[in-house]
């Protein structure tokens, strides 16, 4: 499914109140679009339309005096009124004059000389009495028009401040609509991280994610919020303006269509440029939030190495990247946009200009004042929407890109979450035959065979890269093994869902991380089945409460990101807490004392101890001193087992093990 279809699925969501802007919209554009119209009958029927036919009647209402009589326009005659003699009212220049007969046809051109008006049409002219109106008379045969006028004007005022309210309703509810969607969209795009499996975050930086999550899912927001309604109403404008172009005159009206190829080709042409450019630029924003991540993150390896002046031409080339195309995007906006919308109205006008220069205008011609005022009217209206389709396309064309790549993300196979409830296990695990590569071919894991019963302690020692915690990835199901088979209680672990298979299993990790929060919140991890009860229990049976009673706030003092503000014991301890609250069957400790100060192992030794206690555990582990009590210690070397048994047995072999336990035994010494 393209990016269009799918942003048009995600718009049906909301799609009554789109519907019902739409209706406000048409509404709005509708009652606006009535301007021109009012504007053309107040002037061919009130201003112009005095030079009509005039009929000599009784006093009364609508009628003007006259040099002693009274005198009433053709279309303010009722039925049963009679018409006396016919006189008309005719303009020579900037003058008025009063002719006390009727004539066959005003058009032609006009003079006045010596108390008579000639009229001059196809080299024949026709001459006929007239006088000059003064002003006062004028005025008074202006009478009858001006409530008419007055009553049209409010009509139009009217309309506007009925349009207004619609236009308000529209915009407010487009828009309302549109953030409720990009609220879905980004709730959609988090929670499928969540389903993602931990081999799509080894590619991908966190700062591009991040990048999706926000940049990108906002510049969709503009597509909503901003291109859409633009598009809607400059649609609804065009087609409103069309059909009262075709009411005026067919003709020009049809003349006036070439524009829409014209800005469809010019779309076209357009997003085949734009396109490339802004792949560029959402992708150059996506490194730039990654890099920007990951040097807040080093922050102190950069400073401590020196490394400031390359980071930032680092940052710097990719930021001029960045700068180039969004220079480029921009001279094609400039050099088209505006210039094509010049062209366009300037060739509009030249068609108008041919059509009607052929003929006058005036009562009864080839085109009266009132329709070329509407028509120019009409025409200036009609590239307000051009203008605003050609400068939303740059937008438009952000927007699908952006949408290509949240879309993208949304495409990668997730895992659905299961909320399935298991027995808890009794801890009997085994690793049978188990082959791993994290890419093709490439195995780090080698016939692995493991066997930990109910309760055991199992120790994994190696070499960095010798195969440790792959071995951990794969209980946890981060990774799915591609031979052989894991068993818990039986059970291939490939057979249950992934929530469901860690529902009774805790990882302590090296380098533990916390959450923005609270201490207590960081062990239950709000979960509502882990009351502070509980909580505290744990922190005090790991001995937590000897490291973090002097805080200010004890278990409620707050953690900022990562626990940056905490010792890495104390946030070790929280972590054994968090483990332990959760009270899991199964426990992987990796190499979790690694990092810790002599005083503070001890404490964590103590915590570790407690943790252990009716449980699996399996501990990675480079200090050989801490897994001595193990019931089995497994040796790794290159992904393959070399040795097995428990601290004495291995030591009596004098292998692999009783190597690394002496040189770390004769580096202690020293």
């Amino acid at each position: 499914m393209n990016v269009g279809k799918r942003l048009y699925h995600y718009a049906l969501h909301y799609k009554i109140m789109i519907i019902a802007a739409l209706i406000m919209l048409t509404v709005s554009v509708a009652a606006e679009l009535t301007g021109p119209f009012i504007a053309k009958k107040i002037i061919d029927d009130h201003i112009v339309g005095i030079e009509g036919e005039w009929y000599e009647t009784a006093e009364g209402s609508d009628a003007v005096l006259y040099e002693g009589s009274w005198y009433k326009r053709d279309q303010y005659f009722n039925e049963t009124e009679e018409k006396g003699k016919g006189v008309r009212i005719l303009q020579v220049g900037r003058d008025f004059y009063f002719i006390p007969t009727d004539i066959p046809s005003s058009e032609g051109e006009r003079t006045f000389e010596k108390g008579e008006i000639f009229i001059t049409k196809n080299n024949e002219t026709a001459s006929y009495p007239a006088t000059k109106l003064t002003t006062d008379e004028l005025v008074s045969f202006y009478s009858p028009e001006v409530p008419r006028i007055i009553k049209l004007i409010l009509m139009y005022f009217g309309l506007l401040v009925f349009a207004s309210f619609f236009q308000y309703g529209q915009n407010y509810y487009l828009k309302n609509a549109a953030n409720r969607i990009i609220q879905k969209m980004r709730n959609d795009v988090f929670q499928h991280t969540q389903k993602l499996p931990i081999k799509y975050f080894d590619n991908l930086p966190a700062g591009k994610v991040v990048a999706r999550i926000t940049n990108d899912t906002e510049a969709i927001r503009e597509l909503y919020v901003t291109v859409l309604s633009n598009f809607f109403s400059s649609g609804i404008y065009i087609t409103g303006i069309y059909v009262a172009l075709y009411i005026l005159n067919p003709t020009l009206a049809t003349v006036c269509l070439v524009l829409i190829p014209i800005l469809i080709v010019w779309m076209i042409v357009y997003r085949k440029f734009a396109s490339s450019y802004n792949h560029v630029i959402r992708s150059k924003i996506s490194d730039i939030n990654a890099m920007i991540n990951e040097s807040i993150q080093g922050m102190t390896i950069i400073q401590a190495f020196r490394r400031e002046e390359k980071t930032r031409q680092d940052f710097e080339e990719m930021n001029d990247t960045h700068f180039r195309y969004q220079n480029k995007l921009l001279s094609l906006n400039s050099i088209t946009s505006h210039n094509l919308v010049g062209v366009l109205r300037n060739l509009a006008f030249v068609a108008l200009i041919w059509y009607f220069g052929g003929g006058s205008i005036g009562v009864g011609s080839f085109v009266t004042l009132g329709v070329l005022y509407a028509f120019v009217d009409y025409l200036n209206r009609l590239f307000q929407p051009i203008t605003g389709i050609v400068n939303q396309l740059p937008n438009l064309e952000k927007a699908l890109v952006a949408g290509e790549r949240v879309f993208e993300l949304l495409e990668e196979e997730g895992r659905e979450v299961s909320d399935e409830r298991i027995p808890r296990y009794k801890g009997n695990v085994s690793f049978e035959h188990v082959n791993f590569a994290y890419k093709e071919g490439e195995y780090v894991l080698k016939d692995i065979n493991i066997e930990a019963k109910q309760g055991e302690t199992v120790a994994l020692v190696g070499h960095t890269g010798s195969g440790k915690s792959s071995i951990m990835n794969l209980l946890f199901r981060y990774y799915d093994v591609k031979e052989g088979r894991i068993a818990i209680d039986g059970t291939n672990i490939n057979d249950l869902e992934h929530q469901t298979l860690r529902q009774h299993m805790a990882i302590v990790l090296q380098d533990p991380y916390l959450f923005t929060g609270t201490i207590a919140s960081n062990v239950s991890l709000n979960n509502p089945d882990i009351p502070r009860e509980k909580v505290e229990k744990a922190l005090k049976d790991v001995g937590a409460d000897t490291v973090l009673r002097n805080l200010e706030n004890g278990y409620d003092t707050e953690v900022i990101e990562k626990g940056s503000t905490l010792s890495s014991g104390q946030r070790q301890l929280i972590s054994f807490a968090r483990a332990l609250a959760y009270d899991p069957a199964i426990l992987i400790l990796d190499e979790a004392t690694s990092s810790i100060d002599t005083e503070t192992e001890a404490i964590i030794q103590e915590a570790m101890d407690v943790l252990k206690k009716g449980r699996t555990t399996f501990i990675i582990a480079h200090r050989l001193s801490t897994i001595k009590n193990a019931d089995q210690i497994v040796v790794l070397d290159k992904g393959m087992i070399v040795e097995k048994g428990n601290h004495e047995e291995l030591m009596q072999q004098k292998g692999k093990y009783y190597q690394m336990y002496e040189l770390q035994k004769g580096k202690q010494a020293s």
